[in-house]
Order: C-alpha cells, then sequence, then structure tokens
C-alpha cells in the first residue's frame, strides 16, 4: 500500500486494487512523508471508503481543516449510532457530524450556545437518536473535558435522521414539525395523551416520518384498493374524522393533497392509538 495524497500528518489516501480511493487516518501516518511513499501499516487506525465522490471530496477537505480528534469524536458516536440505531446511514454524516461537533466545541468556547428551538419534539419524537446524541456529549467530555448543553444532543440526534432519510436539514427540521402537528391534532381531537412508551405509538411517529418526507417531495402513495379504504372508513369512523382534519390542515398550510391511500394508512394508525388507550 502506497500513499496517493497527502492531506495532513494524520490522514492521507490510497487506491486500493480497484482505482477506489480510500482516505486512511492514524497518528502520525504522513509525517514527513509524501505520494509514492509506503503506508506505515502499524500506524493505521481506521479507513474510510466513501462510495460517493462528491463526499469523500468533501470529508478529505474537512479532515485538512481541523483537528484529528474531531474525527475520532464523530467516528466513535457513528459506530455507536449504527450499533444502537440498526440503520443504514449515508455516508455524509461523516462530514456533517464532524464538522457540527467541532463547531459546536469552537462556539461554546466562546460563550455561543444555540437554543435547540425543537428540543422538546426531538427528545419525543426521535428517542434513539437522541439517546446517541446524549452519548456523542459524553464522547466530547471525555475527550476534550468540555461539556456541551442538551441542545446539542438534540441536534446530533437530528444529523442521525437525516442520514437515515437521506434528507437535507432544512427538511428534517420541517419533517419534525409536521409531524408534532399531526400529533396535537390527534392529541386534541380526542383529548387523550399518548403512550409514549408504546409500540403503537413508535410505529405512528415512524409512518408520520415517513408521510412528512414523501409530502416535502411530492411523492405521493398511491394504490388501487378503494374497497379497503370504503371498509376502513365505515369501520373506523371516529378515527376518519380525525384524518378528515388531518387532511385539511395538511392541504390548507401545505397545499399537499392526501391520497385515499394515505387516508387509509393513517386511519388505522389512529384507530390503533386510540383503540389501545381504551383498553
Amino acid at each position: 500500500m502506497e500513499i496517493d495524497k497527502v492531506i495532513n500528518n494524520n490522514v492521507i489516501s490510497v487506491l486500493d486494487e480497484h482505482g477506489k480511493e480510500l482516505v486512511v487516518m492514524g497518528r502520525g501516518l504522513a509525517f514527513k512523508k509524501k505520494p509514492g511513499d509506503p503506508v506505515d501499516e502499524a500506524n493505521i487506525e481506521k479507513i474510510f471508503k466513501m462510495e460517493n465522490k462528491d463526499v469523500s471530496e468533501r470529508f478529505k477537505m474537512l479532515l485538512y481543516e481541523i483537528p484529528m480528534e474531531y474525527m475520532e469524536m464523530a467516528d466513535a458516536v457513528i459506530e455507536h449510532g449504527k450499533s444502537a440505531l440498526g440503520k443504514k446511514l449515508n455516508e455524509s454524516i461523516y462530514v456533517s457530524l464532524t464538522d457540527h461537533i467541532h463547531f459546536a466545541v469552537e462556539r461554546h468556547q466562546k460563550g455561543l450556545d444555540i437554543k435547540n428551538a425543537l428540543l422538546w419534539e426531538i427528545k419525543r419524537l426521535y428517542r434513539d437518536e437522541f439517546a446517541v446524541g446524549k452519548q456523542a456529549l459524553k464522547i466530547v467530555q471525555e475527550k476534550l473535558g468540555i461539556t456541551l448543553p442538551e441542545d446539542e444532543a438534540g441536534f446530533i440526534a437530528l444529523h442521525f435522521v437525516n442520514a437515515e432519510l437521506n434528507e437535507e436539514m432544512p427538511n428534517i427540521v420541517n419533517i419534525t414539525k409536521v409531524i408534532q402537528e399531526v400529533l396535537n391534532i390527534v392529541k386534541y381531537h380526542f383529548q387523550i395523551e399518548f403512550d409514549e412508551e408504546s409500540l403503537i405509538y413508535y410505529r405512528f411517529v415512524t409512518h408520520l416520518k415517513f408521510f412528512a418526507q414523501r409530502m416535502f417531495s411530492q411523492n405521493y402513495m398511491t394504490g388501487e384498493d378503494d374497497f379497503l379504504f370504503k371498509v376502513v372508513k365505515e369501520k373506523y369512523k371516529d378515527a376518519y374524522a380525525c384524518t378528515e382534519k388531518i387532511r385539511d390542515f395538511i392541504e390548507k398550510k401545505y397545499q399537499y393533497e392526501l391520497t385515499s391511500e394515505e387516508m387509509l394508512y393513517l386511519t388505522l394508525h389512529i384507530s390503533r392509538i386510540i383503540t389501545k388507550l381504551e383498553k
């Protein structure tokens, strides 16, 4: 294995047997080295293979600009997140999360902590991701001796939601708002409090997450089972009445028209929620 490019003293890029670029990290790996020199494999700590060339270029640029410990922290958080969430993450999280942690620490040291306006919603809607965010704060504390505010755990959680859905961060913020708005409609329509620990609630929130994603991408859920829709509409009248409220709200605020398929699934989820609470 030989060096293709030197990014900094701790980071190089090499080419694999297929000519694909790998980013290789290790303390002092490139010290007094140049392209063409052999790689001291004993010093390799981490190898990153980015499938997306744009992401790979941004990743190398970031590693050139910031200290290695930020990449190490981000990598530790991402590995924990992959294990805890059990979901495939877009590789762009290596860029966005590393950059975020670096910027968050810089801001904190200057006394410029930012309040997270969605912290309440993130804690309830993305519990698993928020737990990963809390672990990230512990990793920063252990590595740098710096205690970042809980708001940052919320921001980090959104980076993981972003990586799960392959969405841009502004869309994730909008998706989170829509989820909360729909939950509020259901809550006030039935005058209930959700059992946020239940599997049914978790499934409903997951459905709303993907519903909101479809809405902002104008990707309509379509189906041809009108008979089932009519049956559900008749059988779960209370739940369907609530779905109609959601439809009217979404059309008025977001100019998105719900299909009968969307109405069908919303009604079924709402029916399960209220049936569970009535038991």
